[in-house]
């Protein structure tokens, strides 16, 4: 099954990623990947759709969806390192999975995210990405 990187989201302040269940006019309701407990997101909390962020390199910015798939392929499907490692080894992996990425920019909480996100993203085998609808497919 294809999974809508754009219905995966990151919760200010939570820890962990959230698949959107349903929403309404004043609140959301997300089910968290890791423990599957379902919560209500208040308009005044910040959330961010995985698909909409994005990571620094020195040519441009790389989407999170490329980022996955870049990891995927490197990993070779299993497990990332472990987002609580020393420093070296998560820039370590972050140079074997976007090798241009921008050091100065890309920090190690950034990086430990990252390895996170993809971690239960894997566990949950959940890295087949559906591909985003342009507007032109959605007139159509």
């Amino acid at each position: 099954m294809k999974v809508e990187l754009e219905k995966i989201l990151s919760v200010a302040g939570k820890s962990g990623i959230f698949k959107l269940v349903t929403g309404g006019k004043a609140t959301i309701i997300v089910e968290s990947l890791v423990d599957g407990k379902r919560m209500p997101v208040h308009p005044t909390q910040k959330v961010s759709a995985l698909s909409d962020i994005t990571m620094f390199t020195y040519e441009a910015d790389v989407p999170l969806r490329e980022i996955f798939l870049n990891a995927k392929e490197v990993f070779g499907g299993a497990a990332a390192p472990d987002p609580k490692s020393e420093g070296k080894v998560l820039r370590d992996a972050m140079k074997k999975i976007l090798p241009d990425y921008d050091e100065e920019r890309v920090y190690e909480s950034d990086i430990r995210k990252l390895l996170s996100w993809y971690n239960i993203l894997q566990a949950k085998d959940m890295l087949d990405f559906a591909e985003a609808e342009t507007s032109e497919e959605a007139e159509q």
